[in-house]
């Protein structure tokens, strides 16, 4: 004879479906905070025409996309609720484009 449990005999499955919370309030809001840096990003060469100002708007364009990158990764990668190992295996781009940026800067300051 087979042994077939119902769906309340075991404890990680209920007969009720689980209520998941809505995530669009916090994802329009990314997404403005994105539109808002990205129109940043467009203004930016204008603000800093001045020839000394190169390295300066190099800089912020290069810190921008670094903030850009970290909101779409925490948030539509979902990142941000996983294990913190997850996260690290994630971060590793980050240490190969602080690479390309200290070379940059340094080869725009000879």
């Amino acid at each position: 004879m087979e042994n077939h449990q119902t769906p309340t005999a075991n404890p990680h499955h209920s007969a009720h479906p689980v209520e998941h919370q809505s995530h669009r309030a916090e994802y329009i809001t990314i997404f403005l905070i994105l539109t808002f840096l990205t129109g940043v990003e467009v203004f930016v060469p204008d603000v800093y025409s001045a020839v000394w100002s190169g390295h300066t708007k190099m800089l912020l364009l290069c810190i921008l996309a670094f903030v850009k990158a970290g909101l779409v990764f925490m948030y539509f990668m979902h990142m941000k609720n996983e294990a913190k190992w997850v996260r690290w295996i994630g971060y590793t781009p980050i240490y190969m484009g602080m690479a390309v940026i200290i070379i940059m800067l340094e080869t725009s300051y000879r």
